[in-house]
């Protein structure tokens, strides 16, 4: 089964995850990036869907394991900056795609899969199972200034602090009180249903859309180029100040 895949309902894309706890290390942001552009290639695709297919995980973020191998490389902080990079462009292209995305969370959303949900421009969960966290917290991890800037646009700001200082687990029920998702659904069947029903009604034009993405979203494309850099890049005078790369603000055991 591939990592990623997806599959055509009439106009709209399902785009489905398929990697278990879907955690983020390369193989998993080449084949969600391949799979985008798969779906944006059909011009008759008005509206993506994306959800996964474990029954108990959306997306757990970062994959720590795979950067505790990457850890014994002497070139680290290169290689770890260069995914960075590549990473961030899953976010991108979720927040700026020509055709609307909706996260139809089914399960558990941590870190950046939580941030990869914030970057679709809906959101339904399911309300029996899953829970929608930043651990970063607790792992020492920081998050880059567009992160910041674009979970700020889906969530009350007080929910926002609340939630990167405590690293509490939040459910569908609080999510759709404070209107960062559309709807807690009673199981993961229903919260597909709900996305894909959301995705059918849109036919709207990608150049359209895509400019008013542009204009709506210019002050989190200035971050992403002009501040999150100097935490994604490699120096080693950042390292020392533990600003690069962002995951080594404090060191990870």
């Amino acid at each position: 089964m591939a990592i990623v895949e997806w599959k055509k309902d009439g106009t709209v894309a399902i785009m489905i995850m398929n990697n278990g706890e879907n955690r983020n290390n390369p193989e998993w942001t080449e084949s969600m990036l391949e799979t985008y552009e798969e779906i944006i290639a059909d011009s008759e695709i008005k509206a993506l869907v994306l959800t996964s297919s474990d029954p108990k995980n959306f997306c757990l973020g970062v994959d720590l394991k795979w950067m505790g191998r990457l850890r014994q490389e002497k070139d680290y902080y290169t290689l770890l900056s260069a995914w960075m990079y590549r990473n961030n462009e899953v976010f991108r292209t979720m927040l700026m795609s020509p055709i609307p995305t909706i996260a139809a969370i089914t399960g558990h959303a941590f870190g950046n899969g939580a941030l990869l949900a914030g970057a679709c421009d809906f959101r339904f969960m399911r309300s029996d199972r899953g829970y929608f966290v930043f651990p970063e917290i607790d792992l020492g991890i920081q998050f880059a200034p567009s992160m910041i800037e674009w979970m700020k646009r889906i969530m009350p700001y007080h929910l926002l602090i609340r939630m990167l200082w405590t690293g509490e687990r939040v459910g569908a029920a609080e999510l759709q009180k404070h209107n960062v998702i559309l709807k807690a659904c009673e199981n993961s069947e229903k919260t597909l249903e709900e996305a894909v029903a959301l995705a059918r009604t849109f036919n709207k034009s990608r150049t359209t859309l895509a400019e008013m993405k542009r204009r709506t979203y210019q002050h989190i494309l200035d971050k992403m180029e002009n501040e999150d850099p100097q935490y994604y890049d490699y120096r080693p005078e950042n390292v020392k100040e533990g600003k690069s790369p962002i995951f080594m603000a404090t060191p990870l055991t």
